[in-house]
């Protein structure tokens, strides 16, 4: 069985790399050459951990297998990390084990280019303003991938903590050359030509009157029920575009505004259709889109596949 360590994936893969493999797998999904499983839930001893598996097949790439995402509060204690994520490949025509390969850097990457394609297909074009509603590890990333697809003018940042905000801010300064700076809730949202929402919050953030006609609403954060960063109304009136509809409603951003009636599942268009040109993005200048995305295992498989051609070719892949 072939090994990719975490330093390996981390010096071969990019954010441009990672963008044009999420936005082929968007594109497999809609073609119904891949196919997505249930997700495993379980924890160690620690009630406070917990982990998942979650599992899928591309057919035309021959890929199987599954992505074990772990968080470990206790690790901290330990100076480790406590949040981890290993993809396990096997062979698709005997099922042997084939390949393992450390995900934490790849799960950043690819929810990341999750976030840059949509802005690519739905957010208007030209120079924007980006608000990022989060100032957290996974935010960093979520940046990179927007100014992958649309040039950035101006970088504006909430956290809750507001030195959080800051320090992202001068990061972003000094390592991306932008215009950034932090700024209070409502003012991040009302600038932003498009907007980044990358918390775990369980209360709405952005409100609708804050929105700008125009704007496009990445929404990061929801991946279990209950989490939403969204005012309803917002969503109940926007334009919806989901990586998989059905989560979406279920433990996603529009789990809110769906129960309470505001949306139906017909109102949420999955954005493999608009990838594959069969389903319009934007059709106005004046549309407020959103994008949910609350992540599958295709993206996580093809982003593994990679990082392991990649390791093959640098001859950093090793056996074990």
């Amino acid at each position: 069985m072939r090994f990719v360590s975490e330093a390996t994936a981390r010096s071969l893969v990019t954010i441009r790399d990672a963008i044009d493999v999420v936005e082929g797998v968007f594109l497999a999904l809609h073609r119904q050459q891949a196919e997505v499983f249930p997700v495993v839930l379980g924890h160690g001893s620690d009630p406070g951990s917990r982990f998942s598996m979650k599992s899928g097949l591309i057919r035309d790439q021959g890929l199987v297998g599954l992505k074990v995402g772990t968080y470990w509060p206790g690790n901290r204690s330990r100076g480790l990390e406590s949040h981890g994520s290993t993809t396990f490949f096997l062979d698709d025509a005997t099922g042997a084990p084939r390949a393992l390969v450390s995900a934490s850097h790849l799960t950043a990457l690819r929810t990341a280019a999750a976030d840059g394609v949509a802005i690519k297909h739905l957010a208007r074009p030209g120079v924007m303003t980006l608000g990022v509603v989060g100032a957290g590890h996974q935010a960093w990333f979520d940046v990179l991938a927007a100014m992958e697809v649309r040039p950035v003018e101006r970088l504006l940042v909430w956290s809750r903590t507001p030195a959080n905000a800051e320090r992202f801010a001068q990061r972003a300064c000094d390592e991306l050359e932008l215009d950034a700076r932090a700024g209070d809730l409502q003012a991040v949202v009302e600038a932003a030509d498009v907007l980044l929402t990358v918390t775990a919050a369980s209360e709405p953030l952005v409100r609708r009157a804050w929105v700008r006609p125009g704007a496009h609403i990445s929404a990061m954060g929801a991946d279990a029920r209950g989490k939403h960063e969204l005012d309803p109304e917002l969503v109940g009136q926007a334009v919806l575009f989901a990586d998989v509809v059905e989560q979406a409603l279920s433990i996603g951003e529009y789990e809110a505004a769906f129960e309470a009636g505001l949306i139906q599942a017909g109102s949420v268009t999955p954005l493999g259709a608009v990838v594959a040109g069969v389903r319009p993005g934007r059709t106005s200048p004046e549309d407020i889109t959103i994008f949910d995305s609350s992540g599958i295992a295709l993206q996580d498989l093809a982003i593994g596949a990679f990082a392991l051609a990649a390791a093959e070719r640098a001859g950093q892949a090793v056996d074990v």
